[in-house]
């Protein structure tokens, strides 16, 4: 312990330096490690905290039939069901973020009793008339922007409802804009004069139940949906729809559990470097320190004795700092447990996780003690006599490059570069620490670009057509005579009909994409084969393949309704919507099953006229044939929005900690460098050089291991993005990503990091103004 303390005493920085690292990774790594942790349980303990329903089957009050209780009553695995009145919005609108969203929504009497989803308020505003409030979800809070007593207007069939928030509140099925429709509730006064408002379209039933195992929940919607085909699919799919548990939390937690991952690789980057500056640590320390070696060697001190005390000495730094930065993961976790609320719409509430703690400080420490047992493994190997004499053994000449009596070019130049060259350990060091950071620091920029600033790839993802405008006209209408006329309107550059509907496909439930002619559409999923052309073709996700196991060439056997058809496999796609379970048929392709099927969303490809002023154009004039139209663009922006904030969060915390650790880095280098050549500089000094000059020559010798390592990094990032995230999102339905790699933005985050390491470099060599001759001298 003696020899521990002396040493920390004898490098203090350094070992300060050190400390920071190891606290940053075991921060990073813990706090990964504790929200993938507790993803696994956290949707499942809020489910059974909130008595949310596993299965949700909500319909027009005109659409019920008495076997659908019956159905779920008799149901094997249903421990409990409950139906109840609603008011059903298809496609409501009002203001969430920075935009205005479309979806569908669902209001309750908020005074009604229910066993089922019972109103679980979070905060409550109570000083305005029950006459004027709504409770609207917890999402609307941690990522809408609202706050208690914000007004709130409802637009829904060209009418506006207006209301105070008096209330935030928690529920997993229905309160993120990502699963389609939104629960609100209001007081039992305002529900029955809403409901004496709307239309009877608007009357609507919901049907919950509760299983003794929720992962059954897909099951039993799917059998609920062969068992009442034409009720759940086709043209009537508007009037009924269901959603079931497994499905909201997959969708729930595959951002959280990717930027959790995120975090973890991170931390892996950041522990390797940690390794890494340790063993050059020892290495120097032994090289320092050799005549103290030989002394202690002499005096009695055996080499384990010597090794126990550089592994004790790194051991105990390891340990407290890896202790500290769990203690600080903590401290971090309510920031991340705002991440996750506003991606969940769920309170996240931060407990002690020991076992996890206990892993993260046992993978820190035991990564310590191996590099350092095998770094300081040498000293066993060094004799007293060697070590007094410095470390010479026979003779130590090394070759002298860069001759300056006939190497031409600039006298600091030359002396930067051989400065370089006498340093190349600890210059491998350095370009792989550059290295790893700016890959890292890439990934997250480029992961950032695609989902905040140019967001075509990403919606890509997901399986949408990115149109402008998205109609959904009457079933009886002549759904070719109108896209006839919508084409001929002013502005309108395309139409397409893009309908989803569910089919069976092998026994499997699969959302199935119908168009007329997928060349037309400009989101082509297929990252293998092709799209369907003829009637007996259909491509399907790797996702279904798999299930299934066929591929391009099999055939399939879809049904849909009463009928069941054949058809050849062309295509292999990816989509993160609808967990990947997706499919594509043509139009003639579903009129093999169902001959009267003839499509009723339609997608529209504008220019030069806004949206909103084009949808106002299409309800004056063909009103009467319209179900709803919906702004497809401004719908993106509000979807995406948490999503935006979220991946900013992680790139922001990427870039500072990268910031970091470079400053660090070359702090622990370049006052090495000092100390090793405090003699060297003194000279040069006196022969007439400038501190200036010398803290250039030191700044000048690292900048080609620094340029190599931000342009190999940049490279690696440029490359391996879209291989990395593709691996990433790959149990959600994602197998090839194209996300748009922005070359300016890599070069200019490349170009910030070799400033900053000139600029680092600059500042950590001014020590050499403190060196005199006259104190080389005096020493």
């Amino acid at each position: 312990m003696k020899l521990v303390m002396a040493n920390i005493r004898k490098n203090k920085s350094a070992a300060v330096s050190l400390f920071l690292f190891i606290m940053v990774a075991a921060l990073l790594l813990n706090t990964g490690l504790m929200v993938i942790n507790g993803m696994n349980t956290f949707f499942d303990h809020k489910v059974e905290e909130l008595r949310d329903p596993h299965v949700a089957i909500m319909m027009n009050q005109a659409s019920y039939q008495s076997e659908f209780d019956e159905f779920l009553i008799n149901y094997s695995g249903v421990k409990e069901t409950e139906s109840e009145e609603m008011i059903t919005m298809n496609i409501a609108k009002f203001h969430f973020g920075d935009s205005e969203l479309t979806t569908s929504v669902n209001i309750f009497n908020a005074e009604k009793a229910r066993s089922i989803g019972p109103l679980h308020l979070i905060e409550t505003l109570g000083t305005t008339s029950p006459d004027d409030i709504i409770y609207v979800p917890y999402s609307f809070h941690a990522n809408g922007g609202y706050e208690l007593g914000d007004n709130f207007t409802i637009t829904y069939l060209e009418k506006d409802y207006s209301y105070i928030i008096a209330g935030f509140l928690e529920t997993t099925i229905m309160g993120t804009t990502s699963n389609g429709v939104m629960k609100f509730m209001l007081p039992e006064s305002s529900y029955k004069k809403l409901a004496d408002t709307v239309d009877n379209r608007s009357y609507g039933l919901i049907l919950s139940a509760i299983m003794e195992d929720s992962t059954q929940s897909s099951e039993l919607l799917n059998d609920f949906t062969k068992e009442f085909p034409q009720s759940m699919e086709g043209e009537t799919a508007s009037e009924m729809w269901g959603l079931d548990i497994e499905t909201v939390k997959s969708v729930n937690i595959l951002t959280v559990n990717l930027v959790a991952t995120i975090l973890v690789a991170f931390s892996a980057i950041i522990v390797l470097v940690s390794l890494i500056v340790i063993r050059y640590r020892i290495s120097n320390s032994i090289e320092d320190g050799m005549e103290n070696i030989g002394t202690l060697k002499a005096i009695g001190y055996t080499s384990k004795q010597i090794l126990s005390s550089i592994l004790l000495q790194f051991l105990l730094i390891g340990l407290i700092a890896g202790i500290l930065g769990i203690a600080l993961s903590y401290g971090l976790m309510p920031y991340i447990g705002g991440i996750i609320s506003s991606l969940s719409g769920l309170i996240w509430n931060t407990n002690l996780d020991i076992s996890t703690n206990l892993v993260s400080v046992f993978l820190v420490v035991i990564c310590i003690v191996i590099v350092t047992f095998l770094s300081a493994f040498r000293v066993q190997r060094i004799l007293p006599v060697w070590a007094l004499r410095g470390g010479i053994q026979t003779h130590s000449f090394k070759k002298n490059y860069f001759p300056l009596e006939n190497t031409k070019g600039s006298v600091h130049f030359l002396l930067a570069i051989k400065s370089m060259v006498a340093n190349a350990r600890q210059n491998v060091m350095i370009l792989f620490i550059i290295l790893s950071l700016t890959f890292a620091s890439v990934f997250s920029m480029v992961l950032y670009y695609n989902i905040a600033s140019d967001k075509t790839a990403f919606v890509n993802l997901f399986g949408a057509e990115p149109a402008n405008v998205m109609l959904a006209i009457k079933s009886d209408s002549n759904t070719q005579e109108f896209m006839s006329e919508i084409k001929q309107m002013d502005h309108v550059r395309e139409v397409n009909i893009f309908d989803l509907i569910t089919a069976k496909l092998d026994g499997q439930t699969v959302y199935t994409h119908v168009t007329e002619n997928y060349n037309e559409l400009k989101n082509n999923i297929v990252y293998e084969g092709r799209q369907p052309k003829h009637e007996n073709e259909i491509s399907i996700s790797w996702v279904v393949s798999s299930r299934i196991h066929k591929g391009i060439g099999d055939m399939v056997e879809v049904e849909y309704g009463s009928e069941t058809k054949k058809y050849l496999v062309t295509g292999l796609s990816q989509s993160l919507g609808n967990l990947g379970q997706v499919a594509s048929l043509t139009m003639e392709g579903v009129q093999q099953l169902h001959s009267g099927y003839k499509g009723t969303s339609l997608y529209i490809y504008l220019d030069g006229i806004s949206n909103k002023d084009f949808i106002k154009n299409l309800q004056s004039k063909y009103g009467n044939h319209l179900v709803d139209t919906l702004d497809l663009d401004e719908t993106i922006v509000s979807q995406t929005g948490m999503y935006t904030a979220a991946v900013f969060a992680v790139m922001l915390m990427i870039l500072f900690i990268t910031v970091l650790v470079v400053v660090m880095t070359l702090y622990l280098v370049i006052k090495t460098m000092i100390i090793k050549r405090k003699k060297e500089l003194g000279v040069m000094k006196a022969i007439g050089y400038s501190t200036f000059q010398l803290m250039n020559q030191i700044s000048i010798s690292f900048l080609p291991v620094i340029l190599t390592g931000v342009a190999i990094g940049g490279v690696l990032g440029y490359y391996f993005t879209n291989p990395m995230l593709s691996i990433l999102l790959s149990s959600a339905g994602v197998k090839r990503l194209n996300f748009i790699i922005h070359l300016p933005g890599i070069m200019l985050l490349s170009g910030g990091l070799i400033l900053l390491s000139y600029v680092v470099s600059m500042v950590v060599s001014r020590r050499i103004k403190d060196i005199s001759v006259y104190g080389l001298i005096t020493e």
